[in-house]
């Protein structure tokens, strides 16, 4: 089969979520200078954007208590994005006062699933982070919004294209500079995926666009790759495949950086990833949270790993 991409060398931009997405739902606190020396780690790796931590109130996240001393302690490289999760004023106070690159605001497109998560309506949660988008205008600082179960809730079911559009039409509207979709449970097909993309990207062309898939079905990578035909050139990851959503039983985490890149990569596309780096980070995240990741690549190796033909009697 042609290599369709070979020849465009389009380039991709990768997004690592694992300090944030994946720390969050540890049972056991990773120390802060571990987060800090895997960070500084994958910022030689080739990441557009690093998602560090989040500003939630350490008593309902306590994995991410030390969000300040992780953003201070890291070493920051020219080119890349350090962004945090923001959830309120009081959030964004806190990261402005350590120089956060960039606001990552969360509300969930289902209203069901926004209660669940965050208490509250989805109009409520619409007007708070207005006040937060706000204070991140007046501070220059960039504003990204994710939408949380985009594509399906485990409580509601799909969601449609209208009830997904009615909220990106009210959050391109407060002049936020990218939005991005995510399949919080794993709930998207790529026929799906593909006309959703192509349908916000056809209304708003100047935004930055983000997918953020869960590999909870088995179609991660399948998705990546319908939202790369539509034109989407910007994935969230993480390292390992860790992470999950409690409101998905037996959900599994976002679809895995190192096998996301390798596939990218095999494609001709230009990731501007150092593989090998993610496959030597990932084996050693393994060891810091005390358990096999769901990588498939870190156990079966890239496709150009040979092996000695067994010996003939």
């Amino acid at each position: 089969m042609p290599n369709i991409y070979k020849s465009t060398q389009k380039r991709i931009f990768i997004q690592e979520v694992v300090t944030r997405d994946g720390f969050q739902a540890e049972s056991i606190f990773i120390p802060t200078q571990e987060k800090i020396a895997l960070i500084n780690r994958l910022s030689n790796a080739g990441y557009d954007k690093i998602e560090v931590t989040s500003f939630t109130n350490p008593k309902a996240i306590p994995m991410l208590a030390d969000a300040e001393a992780v953003m201070l302690g890291i070493e920051r490289i020219a080119g890349i994005q350090y962004t945090a999760l923001i959830p309120n004023l009081r959030g964004a106070e806190r990261a402005l006062a350590v120089g956060v690159d960039e606001f990552n605001l969360v509300m969930s497109v289902s209203e069901a699933h926004n209660q669940a998560n965050l208490k509250m309506s989805c109009d409520d949660s619409f007007k708070a982070l207005s006040a937060v988008i706000h204070l991140a205008h007046t501070n220059q600082t960039a504003i990204n919004i994710s939408l949380s179960t985009s594509f399906g809730c485990p409580m509601t079911g799909l969601i449609s294209l209208p009830d997904l559009m009615y909220w990106v039409d009210r959050f391109a509207n407060t002049g936020v500079h990218g939005i991005t979709l995510c399949d919080t449970t794993g709930m998207a097909n790529p026929s799906q995926v593909q006309v959703v993309c192509q349908a916000v990207q056809s209304k708003y062309p100047n935004l930055q666009w983000t997918l953020h898939f869960h590999n909870t079905r088995g179609m991660g990578l399948a998705n990546a790759l319908a939202a790369l035909n539509a034109g989407i050139d910007r994935f969230d990851s993480s390292l390992g495949g860790l992470g999950g959503c409690p409101y998905a039983p037996g959900a599994t985490g976002n679809i895995c950086t190192e096998e996301l890149v390798h596939m990218l990569d095999l494609m001709g596309l230009d990731t501007h990833m150092q593989i090998d780096t993610l496959l030597e980070c990932s084996q050693d995240l393994q060891k810091l949270i005390g358990r096999s990741l769901p990588s498939q690549l870190l156990m079966a190796g890239k496709v150009d790993r040979l092996y000695q033909a067994p010996c003939q009697s």
